[in-house]
């Protein structure tokens, strides 16, 4: 019987020893990728035109990165123009697009095609053939109409700076056996306010291996932030204070062309 024991309490620690082992050799693994989001915190005030989001950390070596910065998914529209009657341009029909961000940036260090599967992609949603399986458009009838209609959804937002797949543009730098990555990417006015989802992902042999995350806080500041409030909390002080603002700008103006000596 004791025995027994001593086999059962020897046999139950090399088991925890080969658990242990396990789980330090995951943690080595995956404990080497880190991400930082520079200036994290963006503040929209009365002069803001844009910003500057640099991502850098470190990874292990040999492996390619992708960095991803996406909004959370939201319905969006689109409205196409056309002749009503043959004379007046108007919105003639609505695009609706379901489950989709608003910004959607993705920078690697070589061509996504080049260094992850096409599993891979779909499963992490990177790339705009994977955004366009994963998003619904109504009304669309058929798979080659989804994707006229995606397409031109993606040259809106590209046009917009909302949008935006490039690569190469991920630096990577080795020393003391660690590789270090950084890329700085230009932030668009246009970004709305809210929490944007940085996500790096570590590659090799065209799979995702590890990948980490941070974040991107906009928000309006001071004078932006107090009209924006008083427009939602107070509708007809923010009515009344647009009239004079709108009153003040004319008056300017016609002081302006008053002392010019009138238009020619």
């Amino acid at each position: 019987m004791k025995s027994t024991r001593v086999i059962f309490q020897k046999g139950m620690t090399a088991f925890l020893m080969i658990l242990g082992c396990l789980a330090l050799s995951q943690n080595q693994a995956s404990a080497a990728l880190t991400i930082k989001a520079n200036h994290d915190h963006i503040k929209i005030d009365f002069f803001y035109h844009g910003s500057t989001v640099s991502v850098s950390g470190i990874s292990d070596p040999g492996t390619d990165l992708i960095i991803k910065i996406t909004a959370p998914e939201e319905h969006q529209s689109l409205r196409e123009k056309g002749k009503v009657g043959g004379i007046l341009w108007m919105n003639v029909e609505t695009l609706n697009v379901e489950h989709v961000p608003s910004l959607y940036f993705l920078g690697s260090t070589r061509k996504i095609e080049d260094i992850l599967s096409g599993e891979e992609m779909e499963k992490h949603l990177i790339g705009y053939p994977a955004l366009q399986r994963h998003v619904t458009l109504s009304p669309v009838s058929g798979e080659d109409e989804k994707t006229k209609w995606f397409n031109e959804f993606v040259k809106f937002k590209e046009a917009s700076k909302l949008y935006s797949v490039s690569s190469g543009d991920v630096a990577l730098t080795e020393k003391d056996g660690r590789q270090s990555y950084y890329t700085l990417m230009k932030w668009p006015y246009q970004a709305s306010p809210g929490t944007y989802t940085v996500t790096v992902y570590e590659v090799k042999d065209k799979k995702v291996i590890d990948k980490a995350e941070s974040h991107v806080l906009v928000e309006q500041a001071g004078l932006i932030a107090s009209l924006s409030g008083m427009s939602k909390n107070n509708a007809a002080a923010y009515g009344a204070l647009s009239i004079l603002a709108a009153v003040g700008a004319g008056f300017g103006v016609g002081l302006v062309f008053k002392k010019s000596g009138g238009a020619h």
